[in-house]
Parts: C-alpha cells; sequence; structure tokens
C-alpha cells in the first residue's frame, strides 16, 4: 500500500522539487534569458546567429554530424540485436558483451588512438602499403562521426536487445501465417513494435553526438556549435551571441525529443509492454553459427580500433610509431610518467573527490525521488520523475554552459566579491569544486533514479509497512529497510554515475579553468596539447580510465543483468 499523502511525502517532494529548481532550471533559465537578451527581451540575437555564416554553418555541421552518427550506430546496432534475439549460436554471451566494449573509452580519448590508425601516416596505410590517405576524412569529419558512432552504437544495442525481448513472439507468428514472413514482416511488423526502443536510445546518441565537445576537439573540427561554444567562454560576460548559439542547440534538442517522442514514443504501438510468453532462440549448428557470429566479431574488430590505437600509443617509444602498423619501440615509462607527473596525480585526485561527492548527492536526491514516484500517489510524482530524467535529454554542453554563466554572475556580486570564502565557493576561476559537482549530479542523477525506482517495483512495501505499524519513524524505515532490499540497484546505479562522472568531458572541459582542480578529462585534453609526449602521456592516463570504466561497467552489469539499457533511456 503506497504512502497516499503522508507528510514524508509531501516533505520529500517539496524538497527534493526545490532542489530541482536550484540545481537545474536556474542553469536552464540563465540560459534562455540569455539568448533573448541580457537587458531588454530581442529575438535579434538568436536572429543573428542564423545570420552568422559562422554560427549557421556550425550548427549544420553539428545537425550532419549528428544524424550520421545516429545512421551509422543504427546500422551496427539494429543487426546484431536482431541476430542476438533471434539465434542461439555458440560464443553468443562473450560476443554480446564484446559489442558493450566501446562504452568503456571515452569517444574524445578514442580521437588520440584512431588518429594513429587511420591518419595519413598511421598503421591502416602501412599495413597496406597506400600513400598518406587520411582516412579521417576532409576536415575530419567523418572522424568525429566514425570515433562516436562506434562509442555510442552500444547504447542502441542496449535498447534494441531489450525492446526484441519484449516483443510478443504471437505476432509475428500470426503474421508469418497469414505469409508475412522475412523482410516484409521485420518492416511490417516488428520494426513497428521496437520503434519505442529505437527511439529512446537514438534519442541519446543523437543528442550526446549533436552537442558533442571532445571529440570535434581533440580531431581539431572546429566548424561545429559545440567548439564554437566552447572558444567563446571568454566572452560570456559581455557577449549575448553565445547564449542565443546555446538556447539555439538547446531547443533544437528538446524539440527534436519531443516531436519524436509524439511520433514514436511508447503510444505510439499498441504492444509496448513485456511479452506474454518469450520468444524462442533458433539453434544454429556450427556453420550457420560462425555467420551468425561474423557480424559481431566484424563490429568489435572495427569499434576496438581506438582502443587499440590508445593502448599502442601509451606503450610505444616516444616517436616510434610513424608509417608502420605497429609502434618500433616499446616502454612503459608513459604510465611512470603519467602517474608521477604533478597534472596528473592531482586530477586523478580532483576527480576522485568531485566523483564521489557527486555520487553522495545522486544517491540522496535519486532515493528521494524514486521513493516519491512508487511508494506514494502524489499528484505532482509524475512531473518529478519527468524533471528526474530531463537531464538525459539537455546536451551537457548546455548545463555546463548554464552552470558557467551562474558562476560569472555571482562572482560579480559585491558581497561575493568582498569575500575570499564566497569567491572560493562560487567562482569557478578561483574553485570550480562546488559547481562540477553540481554538474557531475545533475547529469548523471538519472541513472541512480530509474535504478532505485527498478529496486522499489519490484520489492514489496509490505516490510516497510510492518515496520511503520510498528512504530518506527519514516527515515528510520528507509535506513533499515527500504534501503537494504534494493542495496544492488542502488549499488548499480551509483557505479555508472561514478564512472560517467570520472569520465565526464563538456562539465570538466568548460568549468576546470585551474590547473591545480583539473580532472581527468581535462588533463588528458591538455596533455594532448603538448608537443613532444604530450600525447603519450595523455594516452596512458586514457589507458587507467579505460580499465576503470571497465570494471565499473562489468560490476554494474552483474548487479542490473538486461536492467542495464533502461538506464540509457529518455523515453
Amino acid at each position: 500500500m503506497r504512502a497516499r499523502h503522508s507528510p514524508a511525502a509531501w516533505a520529500l517532494y517539496l524538497g527534493t522539487f526545490a532542489v530541482f529548481v536550484v540545481l537545474f532550471l536556474v542553469p536552464l533559465g540563465i540560459v534562455v534569458r540569455g539568448g533573448f537578451g541580457q537587458g531588454e527581451f530581442t529575438f535579434r540575437y538568436l536572429i543573428g546567429v542564423f545570420r552568422n555564416p559562422i554560427y549557421a554553418e556550425g550548427l549544420f555541421n553539428s545537425f550532419r554530424i549528428a544524424v550520421s552518427t545516429t545512421f551509422l550506430a543504427t546500422c551496427l546496432a539494429l543487426p546484431l540485436a536482431w541476430i542476438g534475439n533471434r539465434y542461439a549460436f555458440r560464443g553468443q554471451k562473450l560476443l554480446g558483451a564484446l559489442v558493450l566494449v566501446p562504452m568503456i573509452l571515452p569517444p574524445f580519448v578514442g580521437a588520440i588512438g584512431l588518429q594513429q590508425m587511420l591518419g595519413p601516416y598511421g598503421a591502416v596505410n602501412a599495413a597496406f602499403g597506400l600513400g598518406p590517405v587520411d582516412w579521417l576524412g576532409r576536415g575530419r569529419f567523418f572522424g568525429v562521426v566514425l570515433l562516436q558512432a562506434l562509442g555510442l552504437y552500444p547504447i542502441l544495442y542496449l535498447n534494441l536487445a531489450a525492446a526484441l525481448a519484449n516483443v510478443d513472439p504471437a505476432m509475428e507468428e500470426a503474421a508469418a501465417n497469414l505469409g508475412c514472413t522475412g523482410w516484409r514482416r521485420f518492416r511490417k511488423i516488428t520494426l513497428p513494435l521496437i520503434t519505442p526502443g529505437l527511439f529512446a536510445g537514438g534519442t541519446i546518441v543523437f543528442i550526446w553526438s549533436f552537442t558533442e565537445l571532445g571529440t570535434p576537439l581533440i580531431l581539431n573540427y572546429t566548424r561545429c556549435a559545440s567548439v564554437q561554444i566552447f572558444d567563446a567562454l571568454k566572452e560570456i560576460a559581455e557577449n549575448p551571441f553565445p547564449y542565443a548559439l546555446v538556447l539555439v542547440v538547446l531547443t533544437s534538442s528538446v524539440l527534436l525529443y519531443l516531436v519524436g517522442k509524439g511520433l514514436f514514443g511508447r503510444g505510439g504501438h499498441a504492444m509496448t509492454s513485456r511479452a506474454a510468453t518469450a520468444a524462442t532462440q533458433r539453434p544454429l549448428g556450427p556453420g550457420a553459427g560462425l555467420l551468425a557470429a561474423l557480424p559481431f566479431m566484424a563490429v568489435s574488430a572495427v569499434a576496438l580500433l581506438p582502443h587499440i590505437g590508445v593502448v599502442l600509443t601509451a606503450f610505444s617509444e616516444p616517436g616510434s610509431w610513424y608509417q608502420s602498423v605497429v609502434p618500433q619501440a616499446f616502454t612503459g615509462g608513459n604510465f611512470a610518467e603519467a602517474l608521477g607527473h604533478s597534472m596528473t596525480v592531482s586530477s586523478i585526485r580532483n576527480s576522485l573527490v568531485f566523483s564521489l561527492l557527486a555520487v553522495a548527492v545522486n544517491l540522496v536526491l535519486g532515493l528521494a525521488v524514486a521513493w516519491v514516484v512508487v511508494r506514494s500517489t502524489l499528484p505532482g510524482r509524475h512531473l518529478l520523475d519527468g524533471l528526474a530524467m530531463l537531464p538525459l535529454a539537455v546536451p551537457g554542453l548546455v548545463m555546463a554552459f548554464g552552470f558557467l554563466a551562474l558562476s560569472t554572475r555571482l562572482s560579480y556580486l559585491d558581497w561575493v566579491k568582498e569575500s575570499p570564502f564566497w569567491m572560493a565557493l562560487f567562482d569557478v576561476r578561483t574553485n570550480p569544486t562546488l559547481f562540477l559537482v553540481v554538474a557531475y549530479a545533475v547529469r548523471r542523477l538519472p541513472y541512480v533514479v530509474r535504478s532505485a525506482a527498478a529496486g522499489l517495483q519490484q520489492t514489496s512495501a509490505s516490510l516497510e509497512e510492518a515496520a511503520a505499524n510498528l512504530g518506527a519513524p519514516p527515515l528510520r524505515v528507509l535506513r533499515k529497510v527500504t534501503v537494504p532490499l534494493i542495496m544492488a540497484n542502488l549499488l548499480a546505479g551509483a557505479l555508472l554515475a561514478f564512472a560517467f562522472s570520472m569520465l565526464e568531458v563538456s562539465d570538466s572541459l568548460m568549468l576546470a579553468q585551474r590547473s591545480d582542480y583539473y580532472p581527468i578529462t581535462k588533463t588528458i585534453y591538455e596533455l594532448f596539447q603538448l608537443i613532444g609526449t604530450g600525447q603519450y602521456i595523455a594516452s596512458a592516463l586514457g589507458v587507467w580510465a579505460m580499465a576503470f570504466l571497465a570494471v565499473t561497467i562489468l560490476g554494474a552489469s552483474l548487479l542490473l543483468g538486461r536492467r542495464l539499457g533502461a538506464l540509457f533511456r529518455v523515453g
């Protein structure tokens, strides 16, 4: 039985709603207000963004990147998910896990390795005896698309695999009995039924690639909106055009999400719940099983190119990998130098502190939101749930810009400027800890909310009611009964939130402006800019990041199993 209108439910609801207003809506409100002019309300700056040929080209290129990335990721993920759902073959579980490996490397770190593999004087050209062919494309557009698609297709794969598992086989069997088989059955029956899952994963991929900052920066593809926003940060105090550009990016992302949800959301088809009977996989013999495994192996081989490139670069002697398939000399000195470098040691410490604090905030807020949504019947609980999931639909670049704008405004207040304590708290140029922790927490909160909500939905409320009937106050019931029952779900959500906070790109690049407060990703970017050994040390740090994220995702997958894909859904 739910706690309908108890004081505890209202307190949690109002408290979490107030926190969301301050941490989420206020930064977005600053971006929106700035886009319409700092003083008077005007459309002049928004119109100016489209009239400015540089901004217009950047927006168009970002849109091209997002469309191309989403299309390529779908082409990679959909066949794999369909084969894995329909057939059973030897090595299927191992290959299914292998296609998720790209999730352990942020795309912008993979850009370092991809340049070594596909650059004019890289390993591919050396292997086939080709001239200085730049496989990354003119202006590196193809490189950005390829790298992001290879890094993001697992999100689509997880959503599509879950959607296919929920398709009622009786509907496909009925279509087959009526003569609708093969490609036509897939197009007419299966595809419409899995459209909600396709939309859920595709929206994440599109918004992520539309606003991705790190990958274009590393590949030096500057003609896109995200890099233009990054380059305009120095003008944030006096120039309204960066606000207008960010507002256009935000509006485009939200409109895309709303239009797609209206056309392809969960309400678009009748059969969107779990199937009454599970589909039976068709067992394949050795020959047919090998054919079914080939797409998995081919996609994994290509997707692992950036990882291989990063690992080989990290172990190569500086200057030894040039016009050769593999480095001509290997060394472990890059790892020793990375761990001994003052910038990297402090960045690891900073990322640990920022991420742990963010996870602590996430656990408190996420559990509170999940409890209100699942255990209460308050009239506004679904609004709170939707608000908690919005950070997945709002680009991280926009949120980072909003927090930076908020910090800039606070730092100009007289009572802040006169106090070293308040300056250290509110001015990112002095100390970005507060805003980095808040940014990390807001961005990754949906993972904890969904994990906690799933645990509460699968746990009977009878034990909580029994404890309450025995006189235990609400907080004691939560601490002694509820939390232990859903501990596995909380740990899984916390692991993912922690791992992705450690490797957050947009917030780290934009908010960390002092070297002694650089997180890991900002340090990797700064090291990559150094002439000489910079890219080798950056790669060594990237390998450490890969190993760390691999362990955390493995732990989360062991705790959640197939439910892992639900954490990457916005629909």
